[in-house]
């Protein structure tokens, strides 16, 4: 029996585009995926927990660290739905895709305090810095759209950094 996407509701989630101080956006690849899938740290709001919060741990258990600060908010939530082949597996089947609040943080760590491998159940078996302008050709194309968004969204703050870093 197949389960009817329509009939399943978004999963709460947040999103964080952590960037650094030449501007850069952290990506990491996912440690479960066939092919290459990079994505920015994201991850599920647990009851009476706020996005900010939910944010903050989901840096500590994805990638070892919270050191950062938040810099902006997204607008409005932004969804995504699963492609039909993984509707009804991930998360226990109870989910179509993912309502996310997306966050601009500003990494205040050293590239050191970034372990992947030293959290509790790893996602990721690789992270890379990459330009504002290549991080959405490296997203599965199913997460894509919120990508390009969040993108728009946050760019002039990304921009901002890199002309402040270039200028000194």
């Amino acid at each position: 029996m197949t389960t009817d996407p329509q009939s399943l509701p978004y999963r709460p989630c947040v999103g964080i585009l952590l960037f650094n101080g030449d501007g850069k956006i952290f990506v990491a690849q996912r440690i479960d995926r066939d092919e290459e899938a990079w994505q920015m740290p994201q991850g599920g709001i647990d009851k009476g927990e706020t996005p900010a919060d939910a944010a903050f741990r989901e840096l500590e258990e994805e990638i070892g660290t919270a050191n950062a600060e938040i810099v902006a908010e997204s607008e409005k939530w932004l969804d995504y739905d699963l492609p039909p082949e993984l509707v009804g597996k991930v998360w226990k089947g109870r989910y179509r895709g993912q309502t996310q609040k997306w966050f601009a943080m500003r990494f205040t760590g050293s590239d050191a305090d970034i372990r992947i491998d030293a959290v509790e159940h790893p996602e990721f078996d690789a992270w890379q810095w990459v330009s504002v302008d290549d991080l959405v050709d490296l997203i599965v194309p199913f997460k894509r759209n919120v990508y390009e968004q969040i993108v728009d969204e946050f760019r002039r703050i990304i921009v901002s950094v890199r002309k402040a870093n270039n200028s000194v």
